[in-house]
């Protein structure tokens, strides 16, 4: 029996994960932070609220005996400014990663990172700049088991609100996109059982790009 401790659950690919988690009679506990309560209520799941995710020492107690951790935070390019994208994609995960390896040394940690991360943090995009400094730090820790998955385009299974016009386009155009360009492409089903059968059952590889995460939800 596992327990588990996840962030970003709200989101479209942790809140997938989450539920499998809950679903799952391999785990036993499931330790939920979030920024605002998720509203789900289970035998199983802690839920914590935590405001300041650059500092996790007021809920560090939270982070022992923990076996698998899901990071599913992050934030999409544009919708915050330059300091504040940072802020949330490096900041966060550092803070995150040193208090799980404090007191979880032993655990798995799945990280949802993203295509074209730059681990040489010398690129001119924002994304793959900022997504490669978190990669590098976490690869510093040196955990167990460390899986950082870099999916491309992520189709909503679900339908949502599209957070821009650029998603709204790639939503319409998917099924044109996923033929002409299979390995570019991966829905939010398949990137989050991915993930947590990684978490769950383990997995060698401490980079999985997009191929290699399809290849593990059973679709190449």
């Amino acid at each position: 029996m596992k327990n588990v401790i996840i962030t970003g659950a709200t989101g479209m690919i942790g809140n997938i994960i989450l539920t499998a988690c809950l679903d799952s009679p391999l785990i036993e506990r499931v330790t939920m932070i979030n920024r605002r309560t998720a509203g789900i209520s289970h035998d199983k799941l802690t839920e914590i609220i935590h405001t300041d995710f650059t500092d996790f020492k007021a809920v560090e107690s939270c982070f022992k005996d923990q076996d698998i951790a899901y990071y599913c935070l992050g934030v999409y390019t544009g919708a915050v400014d330059r300091e504040l994208f940072r802020t949330i994609t490096v900041d966060y995960t550092i803070a995150f990663a040193t208090v799980l390896k404090q007191h979880s040394p032993g655990s798995a940690l799945c990280f949802l990172s993203g295509q074209g991360a730059d681990q040489s943090e010398n690129s001119r995009m924002m994304f793959a700049k900022d997504k490669g400094a978190a990669e590098n730090f976490l690869v510093r820790q040196e955990f167990d088991q460390l899986n950082i998955f870099r999916p491309a385009y992520i189709y909503p299974v679900t339908p949502r609100k599209e957070p821009n016009l650029s998603y709204r386009i790639m939503r319409s155009l998917y099924p044109v996109f996923k033929w002409i360009f299979p390995n570019q492409v991966i829905t939010s089903t398949q990137l989050a059982h991915a993930m947590f059968t990684a978490g769950l059952t383990g997995e060698n590889r401490v980079i999985l790009e997009n191929r290699d995460i399809k290849m593990m939800a059973g679709e190449t």
